[in-house]
């Protein structure tokens, strides 16, 4: 089969799907707020009630297929077998039910309304490519380095080759007519505590790379971090590196709510949750990726999703206004700007800029313990709750770097660090609209096993 042909296979009478990343871009900003859940199940009719829930919010939303954890490393085998064996999965297996199953599960729900992205987390997905394109589904996530380095040991080399051929086979659906969409994942290496500048800088040259093979559609990622003056340096640097430097028009940025050890009260998981659309509303950000008031304790069911959803919104329109230029030339854009153009320097080629960068630790992720990391910088989060450098090993930061005296990170020392988010949310009193008390109030009874 042909790229071509199995682009056609693809529901072949029905209207091409829509661009995702103009649907954000027309709907998202200026006060405005697309949100999004990260939702996934490996049963079809679950996912279709999920996907179903999420376009029925009281919101501006867009879909998710979450994909299991078997797909996302390759190993097919153990999907079927769980399949066959009627095992729960914890994500969709978009390669392994057929084509028609899918095809079902997005039939009447995926439309010009309400597009649909599908996130996986792996470092080899060209089957996933494949079985997307079959689907006409044209929207996904990831990138060559943040989905090689933080998830396993396949070694980046193979990971930059495995990207180059994915972006070059995705970009084949603009030749039926169909835009696809990649978004970045370089904003959320490891979750928590990399310093704002490197997220920037990653997110930033993931999104050159898939410019550089072809891609007219892409977002940027930041997943909020410690401290919400420092957050909005960031995203407002990433979005003048877009401005300054990316060769396209079609993009846009969608923050993550805090990906670290999240809040266990109610209280401090919205109260996070609220700040991060607070923190995409004052910088202009288009989307939310969102959490769950139930993330620290248990898989969220669709109902708690949807409540995170209605909360992001109602935030982001309480919140009402754009970004402003306080932050637009901060330490945070000094430091991103330089590790940017230290790479982009290295080779006119960004796949071969990017494995030199980390051969020579020009880019060094703190507390990443893949192969392909030099493993040298380290980061603390300090007083007033900013990250900052405690090492910058080799990175290009020399003079500019946002750090006060080399110092050692003990065990304890980083405990603190990785729950001060946890903490502080937890321990604070947040105001909540009284919505969201009378949903708190009605999950205060039995907790259920039930998902769905």
């Amino acid at each position: 089969m042909t790229v071509l042909d199995a682009v056609r296979e693809g529901r072949p009478d029905s209207p091409a799907p829509v661009d995702f990343g103009e649907f954000v871009r027309r709907e998202g900003g200026n006060g405005r707020l697309v949100v999004q859940p990260r939702m996934g199940f490996g049963d079809p009719g679950r996912m279709r009630a999920g996907l179903a829930a999420t376009k029925a919010a009281a919101a501006t939303t867009v879909g998710t297929l979450t994909l299991d954890s078997y797909t996302r490393v390759g190993n097919l085998e153990a999907v079927e077998a769980a399949l066959r064996d009627g095992i729960d999965l914890n994500g969709y297996p978009v390669v392994s039910h057929p084509p028609a199953t899918t095809a079902a599960v997005l039939d009447g729900v995926r439309d010009a309304g309400f597009p649909v992205q599908v996130r996986h987390g792996s470092a080899t997905p060209l089957d996933i490519f494949w079985a997307m394109m079959r689907l006409n589904l044209n929207a996904t996530e990831g990138g060559p380095v943040s989905y090689c380095l933080p998830y396993g040991r396949t070694p980046l080399a193979d990971a930059i080759r495995n990207w180059e051929g994915c972006c070059e086979l995705y970009v084949r659906m603009q030749d039926v007519g169909i835009e696809p969409h990649l978004e970045t994942f370089g904003g959320c290496m490891m979750g928590q505590l990399c310093p704002p500048s490197q997220l920037v800088a990653i997110s930033f040259l993931e999104a050159m790379f898939f410019a550089q093979h072809g891609l007219r559609s892409i977002s940027l990622s930041y997943a909020q971090q410690t401290d919400m003056a420092q957050d909005r340096e960031a995203v407002t640097a990433l979005r003048r590196l877009c401005a300054e430097l990316l060769p396209i028009d079609n993009w846009h940025v969608v923050i993550y709510a805090y990906m670290g050890v999240y809040p266990e009260t109610d209280h401090g998981a919205y109260g996070l949750l609220g700040s991060a659309a607070e923190l995409a509303v004052a910088t202009g950000a288009e989307r939310l990726i969102v959490k769950t008031a139930a993330e620290a304790r248990r898989i969220p069911t669709v109902t708690e999703n949807v409540h995170a959803l209605e909360y992001a919104s109602r935030t982001a329109l309480r919140t009402g206004r754009g970004p402003d230029a306080t932050f637009a030339d901060s330490q945070t854009y000094q430091e991103a700007r330089a590790l940017v153009d230290a790479v982009l320097n290295l080779d006119d080629d960004l796949g071969r800029a990017l494995l030199t960068a980390f051969r020579r630790g020009y880019l060094d992720v703190p507390y990443c313990v893949h192969p392909d990391n030099a493993g040298r910088a380290r980061s603390y989060i300090d007083s007033g709750g900013r990250l900052r450098w405690a090492e910058t090993g080799k990175l290009p930061l020399t003079g500019i770097a946002e750090r006060g005296p080399s110092r050692k990170i003990g065990s304890a020392d980083l405990m603190n660090d990785l729950f001060h988010v946890r903490c502080k949310f937890d321990a604070g009193a947040h105001e909540l609209d009284t919505t969201t008390r009378r949903l708190i109030r009605a999950q205060a009874g039995p907790r259920t096993k039930e998902y769905s």
